[in-house]
């Protein structure tokens, strides 16, 4: 399995500082950008998987009206965490 729980502690531990706060919108922002990154690549191999397209698309929103909400929220971290993730905006 690509995430286990120890994958998913660090990922909150280095974007959401601990790894119990699991509801921060960087955290959540980390581990969406983590699960789209799997998904792109599992998309490049099987690319007639439609379900996973449509759960990409999804994800995506979804991390996109966080980003938005992080912009409005505190401008700042909104501009680390695209830098330390690698997003495009």
């Amino acid at each position: 399995m690509y995430l286990t729980k120890e994958v998913k502690a660090e990922i909150f531990k280095k974007h959401g500082g601990s790894e119990g706060n699991t509801g921060s919108t960087e955290g959540q922002i980390a581990l969406f950008t983590h699960r789209i990154n799997h998904l792109t690549t599992h998309l490049k191999r099987n690319h007639k998987d439609f379900n996973t397209e449509r759960s990409l698309v999804k994800l995506v929103g979804k991390r996109r009206s966080l980003l938005d909400y992080l912009k409005k929220k505190d401008i700042v971290k909104y501009r680390e965490l695209i830098k330390e993730l690698g997003i495009r905006k």
